[in-house]
């Protein structure tokens, strides 16, 4: 059998890093792991071959080479989705579809020859079967969640890694946690699963092995599921095998705020190599917080949270969310000073959409009050239900949030403040590549000369090296990253 595994464009986003990409010569910021994962549970004797659309294009060649064609999606990725199965259906290509897009509206998917959803440890040996004795049929599904001791090592090798900024790794599935807006939940469960410390270590071999060296993602969706565990097994297993090989890997993952509760979980992370995680924030409005169950951000202090992270070496990224029902007219500008009070730099606001499966889709059903199926994309001033809040107000109120937070002056301020608390970490063991010689000729050139802003470009790179010289080169990224964020609102 010959496999085509295709992972559909995303649309350019926050995450997309789009314009970042371009100063280190990059095409994508993240591989599709969850295809690399299928491939490894394909029979070894089968002939794969992956193609991320966001790297390169989906050729009709390719399509023609395969017996099967493998997609694998997200909400962001539907319209891409189309795309590929015209092309495949103009080939008469069979098709097999599975990933989050798929497992949340499996009804709106008939074109596709097979639906293998939820978990591929459990429903892809069942397709595989059926489909050796001639059976295979529509649509496979389950309620159950495996271990993730079934889970094998991606299939790395398929990749051309030069075209990636970062790889991609997973730890555990299922968060503690049950927010209205999320699906995780109902995708992976309550339960946090965990792959053994040997799992992980040996995938990081097998990254090792093919001679990759940089950034490795975590993408759990929440890496401190299971903290006992964590501390216990995988992190000082991990601390001894990256210090053994010199520390190729810079890892950055996921997690919830209750991390800056735990001294020595974070002082394990940082010996482990991690350098900064993604933290859901949402709102520093109470009532919007406990509406929609997110009670663990609630009664704590988190901008000093995010301060402790950054104190003990982790840079924060957050996410926030304005529309939520109880959200008051002066979030918007709750929400500036927050952003700007706790240094976070990669802020990624969004409008609150309502996913399929998740609680608050369901709850607006019922209140009639769901408009369309979520784009995936919650950047792009679009709304999939009708909101509390007078929706001109409320996309009025989102626009001067981002414009107050990556305008120069106060995104510049905003990086200045966080390199003032930033304890320096493992990163400061970097060792100088031409990529990181040519992202700094390209953003003195870009970001000094041609561009708006230069003054505040040059004012940071000065100040940098004079009181955190060991921090100068997260000082060019950040500054990069703000151009990225500038291009794709469209902020001047």
């Amino acid at each position: 059998m010959k496999v085509l595994l295709v992972n559909p464009q995303c649309a350019d986003t926050f995450w997309s890093f789009k314009y970042a990409l371009r100063f280190i010569s990059r095409k994508v910021a993240n591989p599709p792991l969850g295809l690399l994962t299928v491939s490894a549970l394909l029979p070894g004797a089968w002939e794969k071959r992956v193609v991320d659309m966001n790297g390169t294009s989906l050729r009709e060649d390719d399509v023609g080479w395969a017996d099967l064609v493998f997609i694998g999606a997200m909400d962001i990725q539907r319209h891409s989705v189309k795309h590929v199965i015209r092309m495949c259906q103009k080939q008469n290509k069979k098709m097999v579809a599975g990933g989050p897009l798929f497992t949340s509206e499996p009804e709106e998917w008939d074109m596709i020859d097979f639906l293998v959803l939820n978990e591929a440890e459990i429903t892809l040996p069942w397709f595989l079967n059926d489909w050796e004795q001639g059976t295979p049929k529509h649509l496979y599904q389950t309620d159950e969640f495996p271990s993730l001791a079934l889970s094998p090592v991606p299939d790395y090798y398929l990749l051309n890694l030069k075209k990636y900024a970062t790889l991609s790794l997973q730890y555990s599935r299922g968060c503690p946690f049950d927010c209205e807006f999320c699906d995780i939940t109902a995708l992976f469960g309550r339960k946090v699963r965990t792959k053994s410390a040997e799992q992980v270590l040996t995938e990081l071999e097998s990254l090792y092995s093919l001679g990759y060296r940089g950034n490795i993602f975590f993408v759990d969706d929440n890496f401190i599921g299971n903290k006992a565990k964590l501390k216990r097994e995988l992190l000082p297993k991990l601390i001894a095998w990256t210090k053994e090989r010199n520390y190729p890997f810079r890892f950055n993952t996921e997690a919830s705020i209750n991390l800056a509760d735990d001294e020595e979980l974070m002082s394990l992370m940082v010996q482990a190599g991690f350098e900064s995680v993604f933290v859901g924030i949402e709102t520093p409005e109470q009532e919007s917080l406990a509406g929609c169950n997110k009670m663990q951000n609630t009664a704590r202090n988190m901008v000093e949270d995010i301060r402790k992270m950054q104190r003990f070496g982790l840079q924060v990224s957050g996410g926030f969310i304005v529309g939520f029902d109880q959200d008051s007219p002066s979030v918007f500008q709750r929400q500036i000073e927050f952003i700007q009070q706790s240094g976070i730099v990669t802020a990624m606001v969004g409008l609150l959409n309502a996913q399929k499966k998740t609680k608050l889709y369901q709850r607006l059903k019922d209140e009639e009050r769901l408009l369309d199926v979520s784009s995936g994309n919650n950047t792009d001033f679009s709304m999939n239900f009708i909101p509390r809040m007078n929706l001109d107000f409320l996309l009025d109120g989102y626009r001067q949030v981002l414009k107050e937070i990556y305008s120069y002056k106060p995104y510049y301020q905003r990086v200045r403040h966080f390199l003032r608390n930033y304890k320096t970490g493992l990163h400061t063991r970097r060792k100088m590549t031409f990529a990181n010689v040519k992202a700094l000729i390209r953003s003195m050139f870009v970001l000094g000369v041609l561009k708006q802003g230069q003054f505040y470009y040059w004012r940071l790179f000065v100040w940098t090296i004079f009181h955190c010289p060991e921090n100068f080169a997260e000082a060019i990224t950040l500054a990069i990253y703000g151009y990225h964020f500038r291009k794709i609102y469209s902020i001047a």
